[in-house]
């Protein structure tokens, strides 16, 4: 896959399309392209109790944390709407989206919200820094 890392969409579009598709494996070599090797990745949520919870990742723990799910189960997360604001070498991307385990399906699976960092290289093009995210759950809504 080529992206066109001199675009902030395109990179997000990326990091959308090599987590997205059927049960099998993903296309980690476009992971390793668009995020930064320093980068980490946050799932955020509550635990059983009802506080928060985080679990931060860099590249590869984040791909062996999600690989066995992936394996097993089809996930389709589609971006819904995206705020992009820009200062010098920095972004931020909100993003807002919709995940499906089919693209057919009528109602998502969850929906949450994706809250990307990105920089750019001497060369003039970015790379995902920071990602967080966070789903939809009681009293969560996006939007609400």
């Amino acid at each position: 896959m080529s992206i066109d890392r001199s675009d902030i969409g395109a990179v997000v579009d990326a990091m959308y399309a090599c987590i997205s598709g059927p049960a099998g494996p993903r296309d980690w070599a476009t992971q390793r392209e668009i995020f930064h090797d320093e980068s980490r990745q946050a799932r955020t949520g509550l635990d059983a109790d009802g506080r928060p919870t985080m679990i931060v990742m860099g590249r590869e723990e984040y791909e062996a944390n999600v690989t066995p799910f992936f394996a097993a189960n089809g996930f389709f997360e589609v971006e819904i709407s995206r705020r992009i604001e820009i200062f010098g070498n920095m972004a931020h991307v909100w993003s807002v989206y919709e995940a499906r385990t089919a693209l057919t399906d009528v109602e998502p699976e969850r929906r949450g919200i994706n809250s990307i960092q990105l920089a750019r290289d001497p060369d003039g093009l970015w790379s995902i820094l920071h990602m967080i995210w966070d789903n939809e759950r009681p009293g969560l809504k996006v939007g609400g």
